[in-house]
């Protein structure tokens, strides 16, 4: 499989399309707010503006990983972004990353988000698991995961300092079968 293809995604608040080098500055506001590097990027990480230009640039050619701009339906606002990447052909599995700027949160924004994007990769792509990683203290992330229908498989026990405190990763997944079998308003 190649992520080449690169849908476009719609849904009542949200729309998913492709990245263009345009979308920079508007990732680089969201790369740059607090709750996003504390959650997202190693603190020492430098995203210049060409290292994101180039980066966002590049995310709707990449045939390896599905980045998609997570953008508000009635303005077109880039909110944040969704990732499938690492596929595994024989395991036919992804993993999953997110990040949505201030600007998208509270609204929904990111479960829809996740919804489309799990959708697309089970109903589109044919994958059989989606997994991801979140930082245990991100609470709002994980209720984010839980609502899509993500189920908790464990927890690997401080394994990065984060904020000057030892931080829990917790892995969570959902198959196939486990989507199919949610409500069409759970999903």
């Amino acid at each position: 499989m190649s992520f080449s293809a690169k849908p476009v995604l719609t849904g009542r608040r949200t729309v998913l399309r492709p990245f263009t080098e345009a979308d920079a500055a508007a990732m680089e506001e969201i790369v740059a707010d607090p709750e996003v590097v504390r959650f997202t990027f190693e603190p020492s990480t430098e995203l210049t503006p060409e290292r994101l230009r180039t980066w966002y640039g590049s995310r709707a050619t990449a045939p390896d990983r599905l980045d998609l701009a997570v953008t508000d339906r009635e303005t077109g606002e880039v909110l944040g972004e969704v990732v499938l990447y690492e596929y595994d052909a024989a395991a036919r599995s992804c993993t999953f990353r997110t990040l949505i700027g201030p600007r998208g949160r509270g609204r929904g924004i990111g479960t829809e988000a996740a919804r489309l994007i799990v959708a697309h990769g089970f109903e589109s792509l044919g994958l059989h698991r989606v997994e991801l990683a979140a930082w245990a203290h991100n609470h709002r992330a994980l209720r984010v995961y839980e609502k899509v229908g993500f189920v908790v498989e464990g927890v690997r026990r401080e394994v990065q300092v984060r904020d000057g405190e030892w931080a829990d990763e917790v892995i969570m997944a959902i198959l196939d079968r486990e989507w199919a079998t949610l409500s069409t308003t759970a999903r």
